[in-house]
């Protein structure tokens, strides 16, 4: 995934973002690095020029909590950015055990099942699906497989189709895929998706390299389903208890809306397709 370090690919990226003026230097003819001078950014976090290179380098592995504060705020980065760089300074034994992949509980997917109007699906750390309700897998059964949500915004043709709001999309899953990074480097799923991606995407091969770090938002979604059409969506994300690296994704209609008709139909369709089959010849 990268030559460097996490923590050095993550401070690089984000001083390579900013440019003088956006913290308040002034600039003057021109540069040769894109971005912050790495003195500079030592320069506005109150460190020496020489410690802030080790530590882009990864030949500074235990900087201070105020020293990280100190950098986050040359860098301007937000609560969750700044939160991302604190994660990426730990050790792999300060890092919480059991983060491998386990099974979406029994209870979580009998709630799931009881939901008939409301699609519902778990995702993990690489956004892969763990597991979905019917209503979940019909609304995404344009896709050619409802398998990794990075995979079908990126590469699944039927992605730009579906996600009518593509780019918002794709910088969310990027961003999602980054944050979970930060939580554990040295996950092989992580590594391999983002390997597979980069390979087949030069845009997420290109949002990947930013570093851009956010979790799950709570804003709405505008999805254009092949049979049903446009949906406008609500919809929330919740960490599952017992199960950190799973995330239960729960879309939702406004009662009596449009989208409230299409969730129906295809409710309809997936509790009885050979009748909508036929009701459609």
């Amino acid at each position: 995934m990268s030559n460097g370090t996490p923590l050095g690919d993550f401070l690089r990226a984000r001083r390579e973002a900013l440019k003088p003026h956006d913290v308040g230097l002034p600039e003057h003819g021109r540069r040769r690095v894109p971005g912050l001078r790495r003195e500079e950014v030592a320069l506005l976090a109150g460190v020496s020029s020489d410690y802030y290179i080790r530590l882009e380098q990864g030949r500074e592995n235990s900087p201070s909590p105020q020293v990280l504060d100190a950098v986050a705020q040359a860098l301007k980065l937000d609560a969750e950015a700044t939160d991302h760089l604190n994660r990426l300074c730990l050790t792999a034994s300060q890092r919480p055990r059991d983060r491998g992949e386990t099974a979406v509980s029994q209870q979580l997917l009998q709630l799931m099942d009881g939901w008939e109007h409301t699609p519902a699906f778990v995702v993990g750390p690489a956004l892969d699906i763990m597991a979905g309700n019917s209503l979940a897998t019909a609304l995404h059964s344009g896709f050619d497989a409802f398998d990794n949500l990075a995979r079908m915004v990126f590469v699944d043709p039927a992605g730009r189709e579906f996600y009518q709001e593509w780019e918002r999309a794709a910088h969310s899953c990027t961003a999602e895929i980054r944050a979970a990074y930060g939580h554990d480097p040295e996950s092989p799923r992580i590594a391999e998706v983002v390997t597979q991606l980069s390979a087949q995407s030069k845009e997420f091969a290109e949002l990947w390299q930013r570093h851009d770090v956010k979790g799950k938002s709570q804003e709405g979604k505008h999805l254009k389903h092949p049979q049903v059409g446009d949906l406008h969506i609500k919809f929330a994300a919740f960490t599952v208890n017992g199960a950190p690296h799973q995330q239960l994704v729960v879309y939702q209609a406004e009662p009596t809306s449009p989208t409230a008709a299409a969730f129906e139909t295809l409710r309809t369709m997936a509790t009885h397709p050979k009748q909508t089959e036929t009701a459609q010849r």
